[in-house]
This record gives C-alpha cells, sequence and structure tokens, in this order.
C-alpha cells in the first residue's frame, strides 16, 4: 500500500479514465499519423484504398522540398518575433506598469488584453482583415493609404503583429503573478540606491522570475509553431510567403490529398518542438 492509503489498484482505477482519454484521443493519433508517414497515403484514388508503405521516403522529400524549407524558416520567424520576442517582452511591460496604477484601470486595461485573447479565432481573424484590407480596411483609412493592402504587401508582417496582439494576455497574466512574488523590500531598497527601471529589472526582478521566464516562452513557442490562425488570414499567400508549416501540412494534406507526405512533415514539426522543449528544460535544471 503507498502512502496516500490507496493501493496501486485503487490509484489505477483513479487515473484509469484519464489514460483512457489519453490514449483514444492523443496516443493513437500520435501513432497513426506515424503510420501514415511512411506510407504513400492519398485522400484519394488508388492509394487512398491501398497505401504502400514508402519508409522515409516521404521524410527526405520533404527535406528537399523547397516549399518546405520556406515554411520552416518563416515559421522560425513567427515564433521569434511574435513570440519570443513580442508577447514577451509586450507582457512582461504591461505587467509592470500596470502594477502601479490605480485598480479601475488595471482591471480595464487587463481587461481589454483579455478580449483578443478569449475572442475565437475566426472572429479575431474576420476584424483583422477588416481593419487590413484594401480600399474599405481601417488602417488604410487611417493613415491615408486605402490602396494599401497589407495583408499582400506586408503578409508575415502583418501575421507577426497579429499574433502579438492576440497572444499577449497570457503573458500578461503569467508576469503579473510572477511579479507579486518579487519581495517589496528589495523593491524599495533598489529604487532608494537610485537604481533605474532597467537595473531594477535585471538585477532585482529577473533573477526571481527567471523560471517564469523559461516557461513563458517555452509555452508561447510551442502555441506559435503550431498555430493554424495564419490561414485564416492570409491562406498562406500570397506566393507562399506567407506559408507556415501548419498552413502547408494543411494545404498537402487537404488541398493537394498527400496525407502519407503531410504526415510526415507533421512528424519533423513535432521533432521540432520537441527539440526546443528539451532546450528549455535544461535551461531550466540549469536554474535549478
Amino acid at each position: 500500500m503507498d502512502s496516500s492509503g490507496l493501493g496501486v489498484r485503487r490509484g489505477l482505477a483513479f487515473v484509469a479514465p484519464a489514460l483512457v482519454l489519453i490514449g483514444i484521443f492523443l496516443v493513437f493519433p500520435a501513432l497513426w499519423t506515424l503510420y501514415i508517414g511512411i506510407t504513400n497515403y492519398q485522400l484519394t484514388g488508388p492509394a487512398s484504398a491501398n497505401p504502400q508503405v514508402v519508409g522515409l521516403d516521404n521524410v527526405v522529400e520533404a527535406v528537399r522540398d523547397p516549399l518546405f524549407t520556406n515554411s520552416v524558416w518563416l515559421t522560425a520567424l513567427f515564433v521569434l518575433f511574435s513570440a519570443v520576442i513580442g508577447q514577451n517582452v509586450l507582457g512582461f511591460a504591461l505587467a509592470w506598469l500596470l502594477r502601479s496604477t490605480s485598480p479601475w484601470l488595471r482591471r480595464t486595461i487587463e481587461g481589454l488584453v483579455l478580449l483578443s485573447w478569449i475572442l475565437p479565432s475566426t472572429v479575431v481573424a474576420f476584424l483583422w482583415f477588416a481593419v487590413l484590407s484594401r480600399d474599405t480596411g481601417t488602417l488604410g483609412l487611417l493613415l491615408g493609404s486605402p490602396e494599401t493592402s497589407w495583408l499582400v504587401q506586408y503578409p508575415m508582417t502583418s501575421l507577426i503583429i497579429f499574433n502579438i496582439w492576440r497572444g499577449t494576455a497570457f503573458s500578461m497574466l503569467l508576469y503579473t503573478s510572477a511579479l507579486a512574488a518579487v519581495p517589496p523590500s528589495q523593491l524599495e531598497t533598489a529604487r532608494l540606491v537610485g537604481a533605474s527601471g532597467r537595473q531594477t529589472v535585471r538585477d532585482v526582478v529577473f533573477p526571481h522570475i527567471r523560471g517564469h521566464v523559461l516557461t513563458n516562452t517555452l509555452l508561447i513557442s510551442l502555441w506559435t509553431a503550431n498555430d493554424f490562425t495564419p490561414f485564416l488570414l492570409t491562406s498562406g499567400g500570397p506566393n507562399h510567403q506567407s506559408e507556415v508549416l501548419p498552413v502547408l501540412i494543411y494545404r498537402q494534406a487537404l488541398e493537394s490529398g498527400q496525407l502519407g507526405y503531410a504526415s510526415a512533415m507533421s512528424l519533423l514539426l513535432l521533432l521540432g518542438n520537441l527539440a526546443i522543449a528539451l532546450v528549455y528544460l535544461r535551461l531550466l535544471r540549469r536554474r535549478a
């Protein structure tokens, strides 16, 4: 019998429903994707009824495919500028500035930031399409250049700004909680010795919230790398200029019908996510 007094059998009985759900909705789809990734499985045609095992041919083809390498590069830019830099910096800045404001102003700003996060992706994408579209777009009219089609002329820049606006709420909430754990006495000491705001953040605040920074960066990086919302704004265009990996995988699977090939790309994306997670976990261990 374990220390909780339940015993092994009773303990397993309690977790069995969760394990069953994980197996059905997570493990089985992952194994199925892994299987069809080594086949020539297609959405239609003879290969849909009788797929043949092709081994690692799909992986080799993906690595050599200019569209795949282009998507990897665009995904890296998307994650770096919209998540690692954009959401991190803006989320911390909001949390740092709002801690000294009046309660009603803090609640108002937090509510507005949270609104962009909790709205459905389709609604948010439609709002931004209305803002950035040509001729009748709000941004073009405000800047006096209604002829500018922002999503066509600056697709990745538009997606990066959109994702910063959309996802900053999580970073703001996490850093707000983290800053509450910083000892006020140390902040007051830094103020009394004449430390600037930048010095206070670097020498006093950051050592206390370093673990939160790493955790936040890991989560928003993974979410952004797997985000499908860009498809709703640009569909990967124009001319593949905003075709991040989730969009490319979708188009290969459902538009081109190459399910096996798309699954191999999904496997490579999964391996990339695991590599990112391992890097952050190693950094967390060093902190410990």
